[in-house]
């Protein structure tokens, strides 16, 4: 029973909240924290960039990464969107956590 958080960023608020309804209403994922506001710095096309973004946090299950990273893809705006899957260990996790977030994906 792994679980994994994906982290994902968004180019606004409301695309946030429509992926975290989307992956939540598909059970791929057992929760989602937006965080509102962010700056982003970065390389794109030769040059540097720079834009204001929203964060998602979502928590799932290492069964679903694959299909939540589909949906994503399927769904978010951005030509290469940042999905990114971080490892959690379980060892250091509160275990009823861990549990809520396997039910709440498998079933």
């Amino acid at each position: 029973m792994a679980i994994k958080f994906l982290y994902v960023t968004a180019p606004s608020s409301d695309v946030a909240e429509t992926l975290a309804k989307d992956l939540l209403t598909e059970k791929l994922a057992a929760c989602v924290n937006i965080l509102p506001r962010m700056r982003s710095f970065y390389h794109w096309r030769g040059a540097i960039a720079c834009d204001d973004e929203c964060v998602l946090i979502v928590k799932t299950a290492a069964q679903a990464v694959q299909k939540a990273k589909e949906r994503l893809l399927a769904l978010h705006p951005y030509e290469t969107p940042c999905i990114a899957a971080l490892d959690i260990n379980e060892a250091g996790s509160n275990e009823t956590f861990v549990q809520w977030v396997q039910g709440e994906i498998s079933g």
